[in-house]
């Protein structure tokens, strides 16, 4: 989500004009939730508030918005030379005057959609969409999301480079970590959401996490995949925490775990093998693409537990252009 608002402000200032179209309520069985976005210029659209019939539909109309004010042009610079005069007269209220002239027009406006009987979608649900100029006013009012999740990452081998690259395209915070500072890629194809972090301990890097942080291990070595499992469930307040292995490396890793006087508790929480049960394939790209399954359904699981209070302060913070 960050990413298209990134977007918005990159149009905003190269003067592109725009329109933000935006889910405002969502009943019933909807194609998106509140809050869904998509940019609309007269060339390019970007995000998406549900496709379909639907998105048809509201690119449509945001298009009508944009050559609604291109049609205007015309008539408000017929009005600048007088503006001028009144602000000569009146300098009291430039920005007044200023608006008048610029006439403000094709303002936000709401339009709600049945999604059966007026589009002919079969989800029964209903969307209300508001449509706005982008502007720096509504840039400003567009909340920045929170991550789904903060993941450290453990490892730059093949299934390593492979998660994150299956992550990329989402809005998580990774820090991912190796010994090896010879085995991350370069820095032009690691995602912006990626710190790398190449140090000699990196079990060291588990109290740096934040608390509810997910976690997945799978290094070149047992011993340091065992050092890195035992600083994580010796926290235990983690809300994912998965090692790459078989169901006999999770045997020997817990009996481990016991002798080193581990609580039962914590040790229950781990996910060892990794991956969505019922995928079979070991090719890294297979793996990554059942493990980022599985992160998904854990933040899910997580966000579903966490206060609804919780969620709206974590995206509640803006800023201004």
């Amino acid at each position: 989500m960050n990413a298209l608002r990134n977007l918005a402000a990159a149009w905003l200032a190269q003067g592109t004009p725009a329109v933000l179209v935006e889910v405002s309520e969502a009943l019933g069985s909807a194609p998106r939730e509140a809050g869904a976005r998509i940019l609309v210029s007269a060339t390019r659209c970007a995000g998406t508030v549900g496709g379909g019939h639907l998105e048809l539909k509201a690119i449509e109309r945001a298009r009508q918005m944009l050559a609604s004010v291109r049609a205007e042009l015309p008539s408000v610079r017929a009005e600048l030379p007088s503006v001028r005069a009144e602000l000569v007269e009146a300098p009291g209220e430039p920005r007044t005057a200023l608006r008048q002239a610029q006439g403000e027009r094709g303002g936000s406006v709401s339009v709600h959609y049945p999604l059966g009987p007026a589009l002919g979608q079969c989800c029964g649900g209903a969307v209300t969409l508001a449509f706005s100029r982008l502007d720096a006013k509504a840039l400003a009012a567009w909340p920045l999301a929170a991550p789904r999740f903060h993941l450290q990452l453990y490892g730059a081998g093949h299934v390593g480079r492979a998660i994150v690259r299956a992550l990329a395209p989402l809005h998580v915070r990774i820090d991912w970590i190796d010994e090896r500072d010879d085995q991350f890629p370069p820095a032009a194809e690691i995602p912006a959401h990626t710190r790398v972090v190449a140090v000699d301990a990196p079990e060291a890097e588990v109290d740096e996490a934040p608390k509810g942080a997910f976690f997945l291990v799978l290094t070149h070595r047992h011993d340091l995949d065992l050092r890195i499992s035992t600083a994580i469930l010796k926290r235990d307040d983690f809300a994912f925490f998965g090692l790459i292995g078989s169901k006999t490396k999770r045997a020997r890793f817990i009996h481990r775990f016991e002798t080193l006087g581990l609580a039962p508790e914590a040790i229950a929480r781990l996910t060892c093998p990794i991956g969505v049960p019922g995928v079979e394939g070991k090719e890294p790209e297979v793996i990554a693409a059942s493990v980022v399954a599985q992160l998904l359904v854990a933040s899910s699981r997580a966000e579903a537990q966490t206060p609804a209070s919780a969620r709206s302060a974590a995206t509640s913070s803006t800023f201004t252009v």
